[in-house]
């Protein structure tokens, strides 16, 4: 089929961006229309006169964006979404009533690398023992162990081995795990991040563990207030990009949390839920990599590729891996054997550091645009937490209801977080979000603020 792009009027410094950036404005101008079928790779690279490999990067990221979508046996199709006029903005569909997915949890889910996902779990279906078809192993599978321990040393500084890694159905299930392990080691107080997750409060207080809340400020942590507390036994603490502040532990509170640690023998439990997206700083090593004995290093796949997986691991100490193990094995929890060996074909032939050298460009574009939007559309308001991850905290004014701005959102179909702290302010997820929808989901936030703000009281 013949497809015409005007490659001399399309702008941008690459052959590629052009080729991007004609698709998308064909799309945004209605000349492609929903559902419509794009030729495949070979063919339109023929016609445009370019590499192959341009077309296929250049689907691959608009995939992302969710202008289009690639389904094995239909080919490339514009996304089947209701598309605006010329100069509007669309959104890939989302569950029911909601418009625009702002929350901070979800990763692009129509990234997802569904080509190499399916090649993966072909390999294993072929090549994988008879044996791996068998009750999966309390610990996790070795192949993907052996392919985790690799991956975390080179991409997260962490020191272990496949022996101190356990495979687990996500953190939060990796977490209700670990409080029985240490309670039965006589633990009794865990402290936890203020705000923080509420998966780490949740399991700790299901495993009867007494919880203890320790503020996060601008740095982090402050790790000086574990001091002035009665002996905690664990903390949890997410240093590369903290959930919902969007802080980074400074290397001050880094090393004095270590260092608190050896000294009264507490563990330190570190949430890396995010830590591969990074965009204006340098990537930030592990804790676990600065005391090995002292650091549980939590993470998963669900910001990585997608919370669908129920793919997670806890990197232990040596004499907790086979307790942890055991409890997961009694309770019957472990994930698919075929999913953990899919995901070790992926870390092992690179599929990995490609699809999250590809999700760290598209979102830093969106990003960009939020942050360009919510100046121009919302100058008072104080961003913080853009450096990394996926979300970034949107500060409000003094006196706006955090709750009725939420609520006057969701209620227009935005869906967005409050930080739940003694300011108000925003969790701005902008994964799940295509560029194209970003100055209409701004707009629907902007309002909606303007609804939090208390009104003068009347005179009498």
């Amino acid at each position: 089929m013949d497809l015409h792009l005007d490659l001399e009027r399309a702008t941008g410094p690459s052959r590629r961006a052009r080729v991007e950036n004609a698709l998308r404005d064909g799309i945004r101008g209605g000349v492609l229309a929903p559902g419509a079928r794009l030729p495949s790779s070979r063919v339109l690279s023929a016609q445009l006169g370019v590499s192959r490999g341009v077309v296929v990067d250049a689907y691959a990221q608009l995939v992302a964006e969710g202008y289009l979508s690639a389904r094995h046996g239909a080919g490339t199709t514009v996304a089947a979404t209701e598309q605006p006029p010329a100069g509007g903005r669309a959104q890939p569909p989302l569950r029911t009533g909601i418009r625009h997915d702002l929350s901070p949890f979800v990763p692009a889910l129509a990234a997802f690398p569904r080509t190499a996902w399916r090649a993966a779990l072909g390999r294993v279906l072929l090549h994988a023992p008879d044996e791996r078809l068998g009750l999966p192993a309390g610990a996790g599978v070795p192949e993907l162990r052996t392919a985790l321990a690799g991956y975390l040393g080179r991409s997260r500084g962490v020191r272990t081995t496949a022996e101190e890694i356990v495979v687990t159905n996500g953190l939060r299930q990796g977490l209700g795990l670990l409080w029985p392990a240490l309670a039965a080691n006589g633990a009794c107080r865990v402290a936890i991040e203020s705000p923080g997750w509420r998966g780490v409060s949740d399991t700790a207080a299901d495993a009867g563990l007494t919880v203890a809340e320790v503020p996060v400020d601008e740095h982090g942590l402050v790790v000086e207030r574990l001091e002035e507390m009665p002996a905690i036994d664990a903390v949890v603490v997410a240093p590369a990009h903290q959930f919902p502040t969007g802080a980074v532990l400074s290397p001050e509170r880094r090393t004095a949390l270590v260092a608190w640690a050896r000294r009264t023998g507490a563990l330190v439990v570190e949430d890396d839920y995010d830590a591969e997206y990074r965009y204006d700083r340098d990537p930030i090593g592990s804790l676990q990599g600065l005391a090995p004995d002292h650091v549980v290093f939590g993470g998963s796949a669900s910001k990585s590729l997608a919370p669908g997986l129920r793919l997670g691991w806890l990197v232990v100490p040596p004499d907790l891996a086979a307790p942890i193990a055991a409890l997961q094995l009694r309770r019957g929890g472990m994930p698919s054997s075929l999913q953990q060996l899919a995901l070790a074909d992926l870390i092992t032939r690179g599929e990995l550091d490609r699809h999250l050298r590809r999700q760290r460009r598209s979102y830093r574009r969106r990003r960009d645009a939020l942050l360009a939007e919510l100046a121009r559309k919302l100058p008072e308001v104080r961003v913080r937490g853009a450096a990394a991850g996926l979300f970034v905290v949107a500060h409000l004014p003094a006196g706006v209801d955090e709750d009725a701005v939420v609520a006057a959102a969701r209620s227009v179909g935005v869906s967005v977080e409050g930080l739940g702290g003694h300011d108000p302010a925003l969790v701005i997820g902008y994964a799940n979000l295509s560029e194209a929808a970003v100055a209409s989901a701004v707009d629907a936030l902007a309002a909606s603020v303007r609804t939090g703000v208390p009104n003068p009281r009347a005179c009498d």
